[in-house]
């Protein structure tokens, strides 16, 4: 939904357009997107009043929407619904005098904007130990997660926060992103007959390392983490895993499987069918059809319904790919 939305950005506003940090987390999709005007940004103030700016899938923190909309131009944020979701749990259990234990990784976007939105009633930690580091609470306790983490990051400090706080709040519904928990269920199917495994992703993708981890915790003596096909080695032998992660785009999964140029085939190996759609934001779809609108009617052409590039039926690759 991220890729897709930047990409009408760039469709639709002259240069430059404005990205409030990464779009997603992958190298090769971020070089894209600069090749074509986008400036990323790191401090919300470095993007000039009135220009357009998208906010990014890792979610930021409300003093940020906020200056991005009191900046005047063009704001469209693409915060992907699993972290507006555990925005939303923490606002809500803060409301209710909850001190919230949140699992997630120091510095990581998504966990800066999370925290953001209750700071003085939040905890951050990473690990079983400094759960058990934490100070007594007389509120009561609630746990939240980053979207992204592997679910034995997960587990460990839920383990130890449940032990320690026995009247823990949890939400009714996990907050890792199932994108996250279905490659690394994948990954475990295939993990054990492997001589290498090679995981497709950026340094700084958190569900991209944590494929990374699994796989070596799984066994494999050797697990590569490559940004594309010419990165591989040259001395892979034996059955070789391939896995990616969730921001890769296939593009990158079809180059390495054509380096690796098996001599006896592929095995695609299934666990589950991912059929969830992300719409748009809303504001952006208006903008979109508007300017759809307009253009028809300036040729007298006739208005035949949403534009095909946000539609559901496109992946982010094709529509990646289709930028020029």
């Amino acid at each position: 939904m991220a890729i897709k939305a930047l990409a009408w950005m760039v469709r639709t506003f002259d240069e430059p357009v404005y990205c409030y940090h990464e779009i997603v987390h992958n190298q090769r999709v971020v070089d894209r997107f600069e090749s074509l005007g986008v400036v990323f940004v790191d401090d919300i103030d470095a993007v000039p009043a009135g220009s357009p700016v998208m906010l990014s899938a890792h979610g930021s923190a409300p003093e940020v929407v906020a200056a991005a909309e009191a900046a005047g131009g063009t704001v469209i944020d693409a915060v992907c619904p699993l972290v507006t979701k555990v925005h939303h749990e923490v606002r809500v259990r803060a409301g209710k005098g909850y001190r919230i234990v949140y699992v997630g990784h120091e510095g990581h976007e998504e966990a800066v904007g999370t925290m953001a939105v209750a700071p003085a009633a939040i905890d951050r930690v990473e690990s079983a130990e400094e759960v058990g580091a934490l100070g007594d609470r007389a509120e009561p306790v609630a746990l939240l997660a980053q979207t992204t983490l592997s679910h034995r990051e997960w587990q460990g400090v839920r383990d130890a926060a449940a032990a320690r706080w026995p009247e823990l709040w949890e939400p009714g519904r996990s907050d890792l992103c199932f994108a996250t928990t279905n490659r690394q269920s994948a990954l475990m199917e295939i993990a054990g007959r492997c001589d290498a495994i090679v995981v497709i992703g950026s340094a700084n993708s958190s569900n991209t390392r944590a494929l990374a981890s699994l796989a070596a915790d799984a066994g494999c003596t050797r697990v590569l983490r490559v940004n594309g096909a010419e990165e591989l080695p040259a001395d892979l032998t034996g059955t070789v895993g391939v896995t990616a992660g969730a921001s890769a785009p296939e593009e990158l999964v079809t180059a390495v499987i054509d380096a690796l140029a098996p001599r006896h085939g592929v095995e695609e190996v299934t666990i589950t069918d991912e059929d969830e759609y992300f719409p748009p934001p809303r504001n952006l779809r208006e903008l979109v059809e508007a300017v759809d609108q307009t253009v028809l009617s300036t040729l007298g052409g006739r208005h035949g319904g949403p534009p095909p590039p946000v539609d559901r039926q496109i992946g982010a690759s094709t529509v990646l790919a289709s930028l020029t």
